[in-house]
């Protein structure tokens, strides 16, 4: 049998592998990654120049080629299409798999966009077209000259209008539902009434609720009983598993909301909450949390933001808190990329000092899709990737958050196994961390199926596993089942 090379992980901003579903052997032949040495600036061997559309790659069925970025990726906690009621889940697709049925992948960098060109109007790159023979030219305008009509010269070209990302699942407006939450609310109740408490029963019922469940649910209890769900759990269980029970009953917009308020009441403020939280949500769910958390708190989170933190690190907050990132419809310009790798790179590693907010800017306003093609371009720009430059030119809760924001782009899925790895490495185990990580994932199970294998490949450990050797009792059992 011929010797199997072991992987080697992609530096991120290049396009994360095809992972094979776990349990298999996986290996490749030579040394992914590695393109022949070529002059600086100019693209890739057998690639035309930038803006040029390149001829069709002939690659084996079913591998990316060389260079593209990895298939889209929905934005962290968006909604994967839900089942109806009573309907079989979705079959989940390996680590690195689109699910079927899910919208292509994002033309590689370089690479010609689909032809969705307004009528009259010729793709990018392709020449003029030229008049017919016999016929008069087209009118020339006077040298220095715009003609009428056009934008006045130094302004950016106008973007295309880009459809909004939609909220994630319980971010958004209130939804009606074939679920009534009767019979579970009763069977927490009786799980918890009288002597004792059936905590099987309540991993059961909450652990397998989606986010608009988890609202009826709790709803309902509340009302029929004339008690607090929250308020009752607290009162039957204690330590790490009452936290990850009140987790789930919260559902993840008063979570969200209420591990904001924590991590900024008090001395101090928990820095890895605040980015776990806020970096790298679509615009729409981060209205959702900053209106949730002024009608739950009475106070305006831009204002307790400002209050906790200072200086650059505020300003960056600030920004990512002012919602207006490109949204994921917007699409990839290859000389809006271009133009922005080369600002990174003036901000860090060509000059003396570095602009920190220049670069989260960029960072903060990019889609995810924009993010992994500034990371990819960057790499071959300057062979080196931007996670290491970041990593070099900052420090502190700064470069975390912008580590966090450029994984989360790149590949979100490797973001959150490193994350729930952090978590659980060193001596003890960060429970807090753990036990809100792994309830905000649970909360799209598509996206956990994604996690889990990307821990797999990682770390050459199924996930639960390590959870286990981390965890304990009703602790351990509940993000267990959380894990699924």
């Amino acid at each position: 049998m011929a010797y199997q090379q072991p992987y080697q992980n992609p530096p991120y901003g290049a396009p994360p592998n095809q992972y094979p579903p776990q349990q298999q052997g996986y290996g490749q032949p030579g040394a992914y990654g590695q393109p022949p040495p070529q002059q600086y600036g100019a693209p890739p061997p057998g690639q035309p120049p930038y803006g040029q559309p390149p001829p069709p790659p002939q690659q084996p069925y079913g591998q990316q080629p060389y260079g593209a970025p990895p298939a889209h990726q929905p934005p962290y906690g968006a909604p994967s299409p839900q089942p109806g009621y009573g309907q079989p889940p979705p079959q989940q697709q390996p680590y690195g798999q689109p699910p079927y049925g899910a919208p292509s992948p994002q033309p590689g960098y370089g690479q010609a966009p689909p032809p969705a060109q307004p009528y009259g109007q010729q793709p990018y790159g392709a020449p003029s077209p030229q008049p017919g023979y016999g016929q008069p030219p087209p009118p020339q305008q006077p040298y220095g000259q715009q003609p009428y009509g056009a934008p006045a010269a130094g302004y950016p070209p106008q973007q295309p209008y880009a459809a909004p990302t939609p909220p994630s699942l319980g971010y958004g407006p209130t939804q009606q539902i074939g679920y009534d939450g009767v019979q579970d609310a009763e069977a927490l109740r009786k799980a918890m009434k009288g002597f004792g408490t059936d905590e099987k029963t309540l991993i059961q019922v909450l652990s397998g609720k989606d986010p608009l469940q988890i609202n009826v649910l709790r709803q309902t209890f509340n009302y029929r009983f004339s008690r607090q769900l929250i308020n009752d759990i607290k009162s039957e269980t204690s330590g790490w598993f009452e936290e990850g029970l009140c987790a789930l009953a919260r559902g993840p917009l008063q979570q969200d909301v209420h591990l904001l308020y924590e991590a900024m009441s008090g001395p101090g403020t928990k820095e890895k909450v605040l980015n776990d939280i806020l970096l790298g949500r679509s615009n729409a769910d981060m209205r959702a949390i900053k209106e949730a958390y002024q009608k739950t708190t009475r106070r305006s989170l831009e204002a307790d933001v400002k209050g906790d933190l200072s200086m650059k690190t505020e300003r960056h907050f600030l920004m990512v808190l002012a919602a207006n990132r490109n949204e994921e419809s917007a699409p990839v310009i290859p000389q809006q990329i271009d133009s922005d790798v080369m600002e990174i790179y003036k901000a860090t590693e060509g000059k003396t000092g570095t602009d920190e907010l220049l670069v989260c800017n960029i960072l903060t306003q990019r889609s995810d899709a924009q993010i992994r093609a500034i990371a990819h371009t960057y790499q071959q720009k300057f062979r080196r990737d931007l996670e290491t430059v970041i990593k070099k030119e900052f420090r502190g809760h700064m470069e975390d958050a912008l580590i966090h924001q450029l994984r989360t782009g790149t590949d979100k899925a490797m973001r959150d196994a490193a994350l729930l790895e952090d978590a659980m490495a060193g001596v003890g185990t960060k429970d807090a961390l753990l036990t809100q990580r792994v309830i905000r994932i649970h909360w799209d199970r598509n996206h956990m199926q994604q996690v889990k294998g990307a821990y797999q490949h990682k770390y050459r450990t199924p996930l639960v596993n390590r959870i286990r050797g981390e965890t304990s009792g009703d602790y351990e059992n509940l993000l267990v089942a959380c894990v699924g």
